[in-house]
C-alpha cells in the first residue's frame, strides 16, 4: 500500500496522462464537442450521459442516432419540434432500454426547461450550507422529470435512494470543471468545481478499492462520499480531475 503523498502522486500523474484531448475520441464527451453554442453543448451532453452504460463505441453511435433525428442542431429541434417530429420517434429503439418514449420525453422536459432558464446550469446550483450535489441533483430531478410519473424517471438516478447518479455526476464534470486541457468544457461559471464528485462505476470503483481509497464494496451514493473525503485531501479545488486518473487505470487495466 502507498501513503498519502506516494498516492496524491500517483494520482496526480495519471490524471496528468490521461487528460488531454487524445482522451476526447474514444468517450462519449466527443459529441458535445461538436458543438459550440451553449444550450447545444448541455443537451448533448446530458443525453450523452444519461446514455452512458456499457461499451463506450456503442453510447457514441446511440447518441450519434439522435443526433441525426435533430437534424443535428439540438437546441433548435428542442424549441421548434412539431408533434409530428415527435410522433415519428415514439418507435424508434435509441440504446438498449432508453427508447424513443424516453427521448421525446427529454425533449418536451428541455423545451420547458428552456422556455424557463438561458441554461441548465440554473437547475444545479449548489446552495450555501451544501457540500456536494446531492441535493441539486435532487431538485433538478423535481424540476426536470415533474410530479407525474412516467418510465423515464428511471433513467434520471435519485442520490437519495442511494444512487451514484455516475450519469449525471459525468455530465456535471463535463459542464462545471475548468482547466487549459480541453477535455472538459467548464461553461458553467456559477459553480465552483470543488463541490464535484467521481462519477463512481465499475472502473472508478475496483480501482478505488484496489489503491485503498475506499472500503464500501458497493457502488452506491455514500460510497461517492466516502471517495470524496479521500480525493478532496489531494486536491480540494479540483477533486474531478482524478475521475481522469482512476478511469485511466480501470481502462488501460493498468493496475491488474
Amino acid at each position: 500500500m502507498l501513503n498519502f503523498e506516494e498516492l496524491k502522486s500517483f494520482l496526480d500523474e495519471k490524471a496528468d496522462q490521461y487528460n488531454n484531448p487524445d482522451f476526447i475520441e474514444n468517450d462519449p464527451i466527443q459529441i458535445p464537442h461538436r458543438f459550440s453554442l451553449k444550450q447545444d453543448i448541455e443537451i448533448t451532453g446530458f443525453l450523452s450521459a444519461t446514455i452512458s452504460w456499457g461499451n463506450r463505441k456503442a453510447i457514441i453511435k446511440s447518441a450519434e442516432k439522435m443526433l441525426d433525428i435533430m437534424g443535428n442542431s439540438p437546441y433548435d429541434f428542442v424549441m421548434n419540434y412539431s408533434e409530428k417530429d415527435l410522433e415519428s420517434i415514439q418507435d424508434k429503439s435509441i440504446h438498449r432500454t432508453f427508447n424513443g418514449q424516453d427521448f421525446t420525453y427529454f425533449i418536451k422536459q428541455f423545451n420547458r426547461i428552456y422556455n424557463e432558464n438561458k441554461s441548465l446550469e440554473d437547475l444545479f446550483l449548489i446552495k450555501n450550507s451544501e457540500t456536494n450535489f446531492s441535493h441539486a441533483i435532487e431538485r433538478f430531478r423535481t424540476q426536470f422529470l415533474g410530479i407525474e410519473k412516467h418510465r423515464t424517471h428511471k433513467h434520471v438516478s435519485s442520490p437519495y435512494k442511494n444512487s451514484s447518479t455516475k450519469r449525471i455526476i459525468m455530465f456535471l464534470r463535463w459542464m462545471v470543471r475548468q482547466d487549459k486541457r480541453g477535455v472538459d468544457f467548464g461553461i458553467w461559471k456559477n459553480i465552483d468545481q470543488k463541490y464535484l464528485s467521481i462519477p463512481l462505476d465499475v472502473h472508478t470503483g475496483n480501482i478505488s478499492r484496489k489503491l485503498g481509497l475506499i472500503s464500501r464494496t458497493q457502488n452506491d451514493w455514500k460510497t461517492v462520499e466516502e471517495l470524496d473525503l479521500i480525493i478532496r485531501k489531494f486536491d480540494e479545488k479540483d477533486p474531478a480531475k482524478y475521475d481522469f486518473a482512476l478511469f485511466g487505470l480501470g481502462v488501460t487495466k493498468e493496475l491488474l
